[in-house]
């Protein structure tokens, strides 16, 4: 997404995505609090949009760090004191349902960890220069989304073996893996896609669409 500003803050029905994603979790029965990692350069605009959003429910902006990997560890650092449970989700995505954000938590707080993910549909194929060497068995194979959810002591632990390690992992899921525990898989859906390029745009709004007329049925 070639734009100026962070994908985060580009306007979707003349409403910085952010704000759509927060109002998921605002109106969540299971979100409790929460905590909004932000640009350095956008840590003021980020807070003034909370501001003026009328959330019902506790929202911090925290400014994050160079990586996803640094900004979900400062996030954690601004957790209430009492939470056990947090979710981590992309702020651009702004189509995740309540039933799934309330799946994927009960999920693992029984389990401990757990994760929206969707089955792959087309053919993967592992390449090197250009050529096939492989062709992955699809059945083992699925795309994982977020939330991605935990209980608490189990990411904090993850996070500090990473750190002592200097690793660096693509998602808090990957973090988890290596200390060999457990992460459940719980159905997402294809409408709950990442906005990172300009024709995401095009069926986000089509989506957004699609909840506004819910809403007035």
């Amino acid at each position: 997404m070639k734009a100026d500003r962070p994908k985060q803050l580009l306007a979707l029905d003349d409403t910085p995505i952010v704000i759509h994603t927060i109002r998921k979790f605002d109106a969540s029965s299971v979100i409790d609090h929460i905590v909004v990692m932000a640009p350095r350069e956008s840590v003021d605009e980020v807070r003034a949009l909370v501001a003026g959003a009328g959330f019902k429910k506790s929202v911090v902006v925290v400014e994050g760090g160079e990586r996803r990997q640094d900004s979900v560890a400062i996030g954690l650092k601004h957790l209430r004191p009492d939470t056990t449970i947090v979710a981590v989700h992309d702020a651009v995505r702004p189509f995740v349902s309540l039933e799934e954000i309330e799946s994927v938590v009960l999920e693992a707080d029984r389990r401990g960890s757990a994760i929206l993910a969707v089955p792959i549909v087309d053919t993967v194929k592992q390449v090197e220069r250009e050529l096939v060497e492989l062709t992955l068995t699809r059945e083992h194979l699925v795309l994982a989304q977020t939330p991605q959810v935990f209980r608490v002591e189990v990411l904090q632990k993850a996070f500090e073996s990473a750190r002592k390690d200097e690793y660096y992992g693509t998602d808090e899921s990957s973090l988890v893996e290596r200390l060999g525990l457990p992460v459940s898989i719980v159905r997402g859906s294809e409408r709950n896609i990442k906005i990172t390029r300009p024709s995401d745009l095009t069926l986000a709004r089509a989506f957004l669409d699609e909840e506004k007329l819910g809403a007035r049925k």
